[in-house]
């Protein structure tokens, strides 16, 4: 696993913006203090592992800045991506005494690292906390279904589209919602979360393109045109009208 860099308090919890869209929203003004003596601000550069799976699961994560894959070894090597992580997003929470994934930054990503044990002790203290991590750890288990539905039945212009949807959502619930959907990861990050090959999605992204459904830009994003012909395609109700099937 990589090594981290502590970088020291990345300002107090008051004044971060991502509080807005995570679980610490739940804290009242005066616990605030005491979560931010227990935060260990901390960047992780593109490209390192902070996660791994099966490693024991000692602290959490929550995501101040910049984007995480996360992924699963399968036997015989091959990696399977099971999603992506923004700001706001607590790692770790489903897991027992192990991770059952592995976490790598696709950009720069700056977290707030809390150790497992004072966290829980913190709790206590303030249970309103401990109720909004139970509800994002139920939201990783939603997030796991929806993903065996997504690689199990959808079709690939149905895959794509909803992996837009879902990228468009977390543009709208951020402090500074924009009309454009942030894309760092590559064409093959995205094939491998939708169980596709690179040329399905690059070929659906622009038949997508075509349709006058999405624009794309020079700075890997782009803009959603049509959002309810594209959320519809994304609920399979689309189909029909697509010629379009492969599964990859």
């Amino acid at each position: 696993m990589a090594v981290i860099i502590p970088i020291g308090r990345l300002g107090a919890c008051h004044a971060c913006e991502t509080r807005l869209v995570s679980v610490c929203s739940a804290i009242e003004e005066h616990d605030l203090t005491r979560l931010a003596a227990l935060a260990v601000a901390t960047k992780i550069p593109a490209g390192q592992s902070f996660i791994g799976e099966g490693e024991p699961a000692s602290d959490f994560f929550n995501i101040t800045s910049g984007t995480v894959k996360l992924f699963k070894l399968l036997a015989d090597g091959r990696r399977q991506i099971t999603g992506f992580a923004d700001a706001g997003l607590f790692l770790g929470l489903a897991a027992g005494k192990n991770y059952g994934f592995s976490a790598e930054a696709i950009d720069d990503v700056t977290a707030c690292r809390f150790s497992r044990t004072r966290l829980r002790t913190f709790m206590q203290d303030a249970p309103q906390m401990e109720e909004r991590l139970l509800e994002a750890a139920s939201s990783e288990l939603v997030t796991a279904q929806e993903q065996m539905l997504l690689l199990g039945r959808k079709t690939a212009r149905e895959r794509v589209a909803s992996f837009l949807s879902m990228r468009a959502d977390i543009v709208a619930n951020c402090p500074a919602p924009t009309d454009r959907v942030a894309l760092p990861m590559t064409r093959a990050d995205i094939a491998d979360y939708l169980g596709l090959t690179i040329e399905t999605v690059s070929r659906t992204l622009t038949r997508l393109r075509g349709d006058g459904l999405i624009e794309v830009h020079a700075d890997h994003s782009l803009t959603i045109l049509q959002r309810n012909r594209l959320d519809s395609i994304a609920s399979g109700a689309g189909s029909a009208s697509s010629s379009l099937t492969d599964r990859g």
